[in-house]
């Protein structure tokens, strides 16, 4: 059950990492090579970043960098899409409470142990509520990520294209019921039919 809920070994090690990944390039793919070498991480603890950055759905499952990763470098998304990656990662947390985020420690830590169903001193729950609380440090639940590409080419295909009103080809057709008055005067149908030409049938 614990390992629903990511976590590891030593949870500072991983925003280190996170913030690192601002500067650098975005990799083909995420590897320990490149956490070596290119980001100056090395040794077993920092290698937990592959596995964690996979559940938060910062990377795909052959360590390529997803768009959450690539909004997340970006400066003007990166705290909402780390919000948005810890919603991925613990996500039966946020399904209890939404407000997860909000909870003080020992609230958060009593999710933690509900989900579990681990003792509250157990050292995996301590390092769960750990690794969390580092992320959340970089992240922004009040600001909402910009729409995707594909929302937008779809919202762009229902309107136009931004500033744009699309237009509608609307035909109409209409019946109509004359009541003709009993008469032998044809000039009195005559007005009745120049009155209808002038006034509904021209357009």
């Amino acid at each position: 059950m614990a390992s629903k809920l990511p976590y590891v070994a030593v949870p500072g090690t991983m925003a280190k990492i996170l913030i690192k990944i601002k500067e650098a390039k975005t990799p083909e793919r995420f590897t320990n090579d490149f956490l070596d070498t290119k980001l100056g991480f090395k040794g077993g603890n920092a290698r937990q970043f592959i596995p964690l950055s996979k559940k938060l759905g910062l990377l795909k499952s052959d360590g390529t960098p997803t768009d959450l990763y690539k909004k997340f470098r970006n400066e003007a998304t990166s705290k909402a899409a780390m919000a948005e990656a810890l919603k991925l990662g613990y996500r039966e947390v946020f399904e209890r409470n939404e407000y997860a985020n909000t909870l003080k420690k020992e609230e958060f830590k009593g999710l933690v142990v509900e989900i579990t169903g681990l003792d509250s001193k157990n050292k995996v729950v301590q390092l769960i509520c750990q690794t969390f609380e580092n992320l959340k440090q970089l992240a922004d639940f009040e600001e909402k990520l910009p729409k995707t590409t594909k929302e937008e080419e779809t919202k762009k295909g229902e309107t136009g294209g931004p500033g744009e009103t699309k237009e509608f080809a609307l035909n109409l057709s209409y019946t109509i019921n004359l009541v003709l008055p009993k008469t032998d005067d044809p000039a009195v149908f005559n007005a009745i039919f120049r009155s209808l030409r002038d006034n509904l049938l021209r357009k």
